[in-house]
């Protein structure tokens, strides 16, 4: 998903290919593809009412990332990973996983 992200909001590949990004008025900001990954998903699931947002009485499926996608710069999107994974409220990757 990380590839996907930096490219829906810059436009480009990681090389930064095509200068100045495809289409580059289409780039969306951070928050809206993080959206299209998250809630945005899970409407197109109908799944809106217990997935796609973290708020009581959803499920509890999330990942936990080494960065905080929103405050920083989109070449950094790539190198982004994953440092824990909890489905239905369980921790299955990283530190504590059952």
């Amino acid at each position: 998903p990380f590839l996907a992200l930096h490219g829906a909001v810059t436009r480009q590949t990681p090389a930064g290919e095509p200068p100045g990004g495809w289409l580059p008025n289409e780039r969306l900001t951070m928050a809206e593809a993080l959206a299209a990954y998250t809630s945005g998903s899970a409407f197109a699931a109908h799944a809106e009412t217990r997935r796609g947002m973290i708020v009581p009485g959803h499920d509890a499926d999330l990942v936990v990332l080494d960065r905080d996608l929103l405050a920083e710069d989109p070449s950094a999107i790539v190198g982004t990973r994953v440092v824990a994974t909890v489905v239905g409220g369980r921790i299955i990757h990283g530190e504590g996983a059952a």
